[in-house]
């Protein structure tokens, strides 16, 4: 039921994503407001995960994701009717808390409805309703788009009222057995429901960042936001054209090479997780994107660059499915802040690393700029060699 509530959310936001700068531009407002619209949902939701995570702790993971899914449904269809581009631009930044309080919500009810032997798997599942819908998303967006600007929106709206239906239908009794959840790390106990904590539990996260495991999922995460959802999308395109001398297709090639293989290998990734075991895992997935990006370091090659796109698309699998595993062996059943501080590394790479790609391109070069990319990704390699090859549970 996530992973359908996870697509419906992709397909919404990928569907509203192409419209944004046209119905900016409709305000009479100039490049730079199109790209505030965009940065100020990305910015609230990164600023709101914390607090998003409190919350989780003390009203429980299905209260909480289903406002989120509201608050985004009300201030996307409210956006979609604004007069002005400050009313647009506050109801696109109220809809980035709405998306922190899911995106928290229900990667921790992910992450403690899943028993240890299957949430690898559990989270590769889940990711790949991300990845379906964000691939669908964009092309109907374009379509829509062309109707009406508002269109879009309106479906967003109408979209997330849908999944906020299903998460409070469907999700609305525990989907662990209280047994089964005694048997997992940090656990209720028997007797007790598995499906709503009790409150947060104090000096969490000082024990937290004292867990290697933990600190190789978050270095994992900040390698995810940095160069999948940052350098890959601001940088690969310019880097086609101007550094290889290709048309924009080929850039949409190669980064339809890295979606596929991404799609392709993500179940087989959350089954290595649970398998094989995270550690082992997580250093084969952070090996490969490291070398994936040295790549691109050597000289420019048509044939060099679709292989790197296709490696990277086989490393993001792991990366998207494992250090969420990872984090969910570690985390005490009042564990939403660990997921909050999670997901706001991911947000923090995903901002930092276009505008320092950006900026040593202009003033170095590419190759520079992707070196430097690969050393980060470089650091959760490290984070990853120097865990446990079992997570112990924190606290």
């Amino acid at each position: 039921m996530l992973a359908i509530v996870a697509f419906v959310v992709a397909l919404g936001f990928g569907v509203v994503a192409p419209a944004i700068p046209l119905f900016v531009q409709d305000y009479g407002v100039g490049t730079t407001a199109v790209g505030l619209a965009i940065s100020a949902f990305a910015f609230f939701r990164f600023v709101s995960a914390f607090a998003g995570g409190s919350l989780v702790e003390r009203l429980g993971e299905r209260v909480i994701l289903t406002t989120g899914l509201l608050i985004v449904a009300v201030t996307t269809g409210l956006a979609a009717l604004a007069s002005s581009f400050p009313v647009f631009l506050a109801f696109r930044a109220a809809g980035g808390i709405g998306s922190a309080l899911f995106t928290v919500a229900s990667l921790s009810l992910l992450l403690r409805s899943a028993p240890s032997a299957q949430r690898g798997r559990a989270a590769a599942t889940y990711q790949g309703g991300f990845i379906l819908g964000g691939i669908a998303g964009p092309a109907a967006g374009g379509f829509l788009t062309e109707v009406d600007a508002r269109l879009p929106f309106l479906v967003y709206s109408i979209s997330l009222l849908a999944a906020g239906a299903v998460a409070m239908v469907l999700l609305s009794r525990p989907t662990r057995r209280a047994a089964d959840a005694a048997d997992e790390p940090g656990g209720a106990p028997a007797g007790e429901p598995a499906g709503e904590p009790a409150g947060p539990a104090p000096g969490i996260l000082a024990a937290a960042f004292r867990s290697r495991a933990y600190l190789a999922a978050l270095a994992a995460n900040l390698a995810v936001g940095w160069v999948l959802f940052g350098v890959r999308n601001s940088l690969v395109p310019l880097y086609v054209t101007e550094e290889l001398g290709k048309s924009a297709a080929w850039a949409g090639a190669g980064l339809l090479a890295a979606s596929v293989a991404q799609a392709v290998a993500l179940l087989r990734a959350g089954r290595l997780a649970d398998t094989w075991g995270r550690r082992p895992a997580l250093v084969l997935g952070a090996a490969l994107a490291t070398a994936s990006l040295l790549v691109l370091v050597l000289p420019p090659a048509t044939g060099l660059f679709l292989l790197s796109m296709a490696t990277f698309g086989l490393a993001a699998s792991l990366l998207s499915s494992v250090p969420a595993a990872i984090v969910g062996d570690v985390s005490p059943a009042r564990g939403g802040r660990l997921v909050a501080v999670f997901q706001m590394v991911a947000d923090l790479g995903a901002v930092a690393g276009p505008l320092v790609a950006g900026w040593l391109t202009d003033a170095f070069s590419f190759q520079v700029a992707f070196a430097v990319s690969a050393a980060v990704v470089g650091i959760s390699l490290v984070a990853a060699l120097a865990m446990p090859r079992t997570p112990q549970p924190i606290g």
